[in-house]
């Protein structure tokens, strides 16, 4: 028995009755271990997936209402599929009415609805993906319920066009991804073109992962982002001038990176060399972890957080300090900002034994710099999406 999804069917009776089969699912959050920026470049990137998730039980109904609880907000909310789709409010519901629609769009059979309870513990705002595990759960409860028969990779692009659709926001598909497909102690390579991927062993040995929230929240970063995006875009249009078939940053080496890019005007240059450069980070991570060699994993993360501040500039100060604070530490063999920047976490590669005395002088360090409370979780790699025992 899982105590979570038990104390959420517990709250599942108080507010929806009792009777009916119940079933619980839990999809995790994720962290970014390296390959930031590249998703929308076509390019790689390295999630694994985190002990900190979303948590639904749900019951089918014989009508297409959605009713809906969360424990976290305290709130009821009810939506009925087929009628009108209203995005104002926003609310925490349009995840899970969008995914549901969604299944229906791409499906082309309606669904019913159903009761359901939903609780999590990914910190919001923080860059590790609360919005794609709730869109992760809300798919896989679904195929639970209703037989759809969609597979984990469908779950996942089903999520992301809720998001594009419904939200409308540009994700990628790295986030979930990552909730549905990665396994324990395995990071997932992602190859965000092809959407092929591959589940890269994490042997941890002595050392520990740990995400730092910086406490920051990423805040309203749609027009750096954007401006980002158009950067990469315009650099694609001069690379394919004098490379053929460059369709992407991931289409371009580092050595014709470095053939061209004085050619390049200066902020275009700087953009698309944290891309070409991540991208190869991405690629010999994955040969490291292999090899195990985390000490040379650590050192890409390193090179990764220096390129985002100083080439693609989506740092910010709290997530400088907490790099600056952790190069001066013994056990830390890497660390870098991770998610889209702005604020949010940044993860570590922390030998286990000097674990405590790194986090004690981190969270002292951090807060006379900075004035904030800096939470420190640790995770090892966990599974993606699964049904749970109630």
């Amino acid at each position: 028995m899982d105590k979570g999804a038990a104390g959420a069917a517990n709250v599942f009776f108080e507010k929806f009755g009792a009777g009916g089969d119940l079933i619980a699912v839990r999809a995790p959050g994720r962290v970014n271990l390296i390959g930031e920026h590249t998703d929308y470049n076509d390019g790689f990137v390295l999630p694994m997936a985190i002990r900190h998730g979303v948590t639904i039980v749900g019951r089918a109904r014989n009508d297409r209402k959605l009713n809906l609880y969360s424990i976290d907000y305290d709130e009821r909310t009810e939506a009925v599929l087929g009628g009108a789709y209203d995005t104002k409010p926003e609310r925490w519901s349009l995840y899970v009415e969008g995914v549901v629609r969604t299944i229906e769009d791409e499906t082309g059979g309606e669904l019913p609805g159903f009761d359901a309870v939903i609780t999590g513990d990914v910190p919001q705002g923080s860059g590790l993906s609360s919005s794609a595990a709730l869109e992760v759960a809300t798919g896989f409860l679904v195929n639970e319920l209703f037989g759809v028969g969609i597979s984990r990779e469908e779950i996942a692009l089903f999520g992301q066009k809720a998001e594009n659709n419904y939200l409308g926001v540009r994700c990628g598909i790295m986030d979930q991804f990552a909730s549905c497909l990665c396994r324990a102690d395995s990071a997932l390579f992602l190859d965000c073109r092809s959407l092929d991927f591959e589940n890269v062993p994490l042997e941890l040995g002595d050392y520990t992962v740990m995400i730092l929230n910086s406490g920051k929240q990423r805040g309203l970063v749609d027009s750096a982002y954007n401006e980002r995006r158009r950067a990469c875009e315009e650099g694609v249009k001069m690379f394919s001038q004098w490379i053929p078939g460059v369709k992407a940053l991931r289409d371009v080496s580092v050595e014709q990176f470095e053939r061209y890019s004085e050619e390049l005007p200066e902020e275009i240059k700087k953009r698309c060399r944290h891309v070409v450069y991540e991208n190869r980070r991405v690629l010999e991570s994955v040969e490291s972890l292999k090899a195990d060699r985390l000490e040379r994993f650590g050192e890409l993360m390193w090179e990764s957080h220096d390129s985002l501040r100083e080439d693609y500039e989506v740092s910010c100060d709290e997530l400088d300090v907490l790099n600056e604070l952790a190069r001066g530490l013994d056990g830390v063999a890497g660390e870098r900002m991770t998610g889209a920047g702005f604020g949010g976490c940044a993860v570590a590669l922390v030998k286990k034994n000097a674990g405590s005395d790194v986090k004690e002088k981190l969270t002292v360090e951090y807060l006379k710099r900075t004035g904030r409370e800096l939470v420190i979780y640790e995770s090892d790699a966990a599974d993606g999406v699964r049904c749970l025992e109630i």
